[in-house]
């Protein structure tokens, strides 16, 4: 996913939500696949204040209309929906995905703490200490697996998730407008705060030493070094038995 690729699918889906013609949105890839994740060389922002702006006019904007927007968002999953892809996919109203898909909360993996709103949709799919597991952790799951954590409302077989998207989007179509509209914006009453959350916490993280490495390791397809790892002394610490 492209720097500019953000306010562009934003500005589409807020087209598509104004458009009473419209009665249901598919979101899907191409190629393929998802959405690998984020470009990392598209993000040259040096300042907090470059970062707020950034995250303000792109990823704040798209999840308001993704998940406050007024139509059901189905979500058809190939491939690799890793990072933003999962983030995308998790904030959509109805997710297919191929058996064979591949997931991966990979924000930490270069630094980042989850944007997108991921700490708002994920929690809601598959429980706060699930979700904490798949950020810190960064495990690659599969279509199936996603599943059974509730990530995935449905899976098919490699190449079919469009064409059943398709077929649940038609059932969609048949709620009545104003109702899901409704229904939408009263499950995401508490998503600003969640957003603004984000704007005031990622840069923090963007202008880390952690952020570098983790852009430096990912440009050069290598492992990211951890610097507390390597020089730690002592093994983590344990604590019990519990009386």
């Amino acid at each position: 996913m492209y720097a500019g690729s953000i306010p562009t699918l934003a500005s589409n889906l807020r087209r598509l939500n104004e458009d009473a013609d419209c009665r249901a949105v598919i979101l899907t890839g191409a190629d393929g696949n998802f959405s690998a994740g984020a470009d990392m060389q598209g993000w040259g922002e040096t300042t907090v204040q470059e970062c707020r702006s950034r995250l303000k006019r792109g990823g704040a904007a798209l999840m308001r209309e993704l998940i406050a927007g007024a139509k059901p968002v189905i979500a058809a999953v190939e491939g690799y929906a890793y990072g933003a892809g999962l983030a995308l996919a998790a904030a959509a109203d109805h997710v297919v995905a191929s058996s064979a898909a591949k997931f991966c909360c990979a924000f930490t993996k270069v630094g980042f703490i989850p944007d997108l709103a991921l700490m708002y949709s994920l929690p809601r799919r598959v429980g706060s200490a699930r979700a904490k597991q798949l950020i810190a952790l960064a495990d690659v799951i599969d279509g199936s697996r996603a599943e059974s954590l509730g990530l995935v409302d449905e899976t098919t077989a490699p190449g079919s998730a469009l064409g059943r998207a398709r077929e649940v989007a038609l059932r969609y179509c048949e709620t009545p407008p104003l109702a899901f509209e409704l229904m939408k914006s009263a499950f995401a009453r508490d998503l600003d705060a969640l957003i603004q959350a984000e704007i005031d916490l990622q840069p923090y993280a963007w202008l880390s030493a952690d952020h570098e490495e983790g852009k430096r390791a990912f440009a050069e397809k290598r492992k990211r070094a951890s610097r507390d790892v390597e020089n730690a002394i002592m093994p983590p610490c344990i604590i019990g038995p519990l009386l």
